[in-house]
């Protein structure tokens, strides 16, 4: 007979392999539908989804660690994977500024950000849900990494409201600086999320894993 612990953990594997496929898939889409309406901020946030799933991918492997030896340390594949997400961060950031110097510069702006609307609303209900199964499990297991991971997915909602914010306003005004606003506010939440990877690598604590809330 499978006990609860065992069922939970493999609930938190579970939800690990979704966060996986779905990054993957709303990488996929934000990225072709960012090119086609050659709207900035989408386009970032589909490449943002792309890292998200090597995170993932982490995470998963974690999960299996932490359910063998709760007290084991990282392994070195979760620390590499650590350092591949901080640079994947970093790049992107450099990209998301180059393309906003160019669009500023060339006065480009997207051809409409609706679909930018629409994915940011799908992403918000989708990583509250996420936050808050992977925070009851945790709590659950008295795991403090599964919710710390639970914690570190308040910043994907983040970014999709900052999506959803500059979409929204450059659909309903024009607001011909919406999208690249949109963008600097990725740059910072990415930023920030590349410097937590390369600190989590390092065995340090990040900002978005400190908060746990008490049982």
């Amino acid at each position: 007979m499978v006990s609860s612990e065992e069922r939970l953990y493999k609930k938190a594997y579970a939800l690990s392999l979704f966060t996986i496929f779905y990054n993957l898939a709303e990488g996929i889409l934000s990225m072709f539908l960012g090119y086609e309406d050659e709207a900035l901020t989408l386009l970032g946030f589909g490449v943002d989804s792309f890292i998200e799933v090597m995170s993932g991918i982490g995470i998963a492997i974690m999960i299996t660690r932490i359910r063998q030896n709760p007290s084991s340390p990282k392994s070195e594949f979760e620390i590499k994977a650590l350092k591949i997400t901080g640079t994947a961060f970093y790049l992107l950031s450099a990209g998301l500024l180059a393309g906003i110097v160019f669009n500023v510069v060339n006065g480009h702006k997207p051809e409409t950000t609706f679909w930018g609307v629409v994915i940011s609303l799908v992403s918000i209900a989708v990583m509250v849900w996420l936050m808050n199964a992977k925070k009851s499990t945790g709590q659950k297991l008295h795991s403090d990494p599964i919710v710390a991971d639970a914690n570190c997915t308040k910043v994907c909602v983040y970014m999709s409201v900052v999506l959803l914010v500059s979409s929204l306003i450059y659909e309903l005004t024009g607001f011909p600086y919406a999208d690249v606003i949109g963008a600097a506010g990725l740059v910072y939440f990415s930023v920030s999320e590349g410097k937590e990877a390369f600190e989590k690598a390092k065995g340090k604590s990040c900002s978005c894993c400190c908060e746990h809330d008490p049982e």
